[in-house]
């Protein structure tokens, strides 16, 4: 059973970690001249993940915000020309958000930055230890079943 004091430490290990890999993408996206926040990027990711473009009530969800908080994101990637609001074809009250080619070429230079910045942080471990990593971080991601507490 592992001590609070271990936990402790791997928890600010994760953090210090998550810490640097941010540190380092954001780096990689100055490089290429790509201004965008954090919180627009995972909003760039998730419109890119529906079929069809999503309406705001269906993106304050997935983010888990109150919809004002959707809005301010959606506005700031409106006006660099990574997003558009579009009326629903079924309901013209409601209005989706699309992704443009800007939007799509961000998500690329992204996606890219992210490899370099994990490329980076990885550059230590042997190819068996990136294998271990990975099955562990899956492991941590996929939520396997907590441990009964005595």
């Amino acid at each position: 059973m592992n001590s609070p004091d271990a936990d402790g430490l791997l928890a600010e290990q994760l953090l210090r970690l998550t810490r640097r890999l941010q540190r380092s993408q954001q780096r990689q996206l100055e490089s290429v001249d790509v201004a965008i926040t954090p919180a627009q990027s995972r909003l760039l990711r998730i419109v890119a993940h529906y079929d069809r473009p999503p309406r705001m009530a269906d993106l304050a969800a997935r983010l888990e915000v109150v919809p004002r908080a959707v809005t301010s994101l959606v506005d700031g990637l409106e006006a660099s020309g990574r997003v558009r609001r579009v009326p629903d074809p079924d309901n013209r009250r409601v209005i989706r958000i699309e992704l443009t080619d800007t939007g799509r070429d961000t998500l690329r230079r992204l996606r890219s930055a992210r490899r370099a910045a994990a490329e980076d942080i990885l550059a230590p471990l042997t190819a068996e230890q990136r294998e271990v990593l990975g099955g562990l971080l899956s492991a941590l991601v996929d939520g396997v079943p907590e441990r009964r507490r005595c």
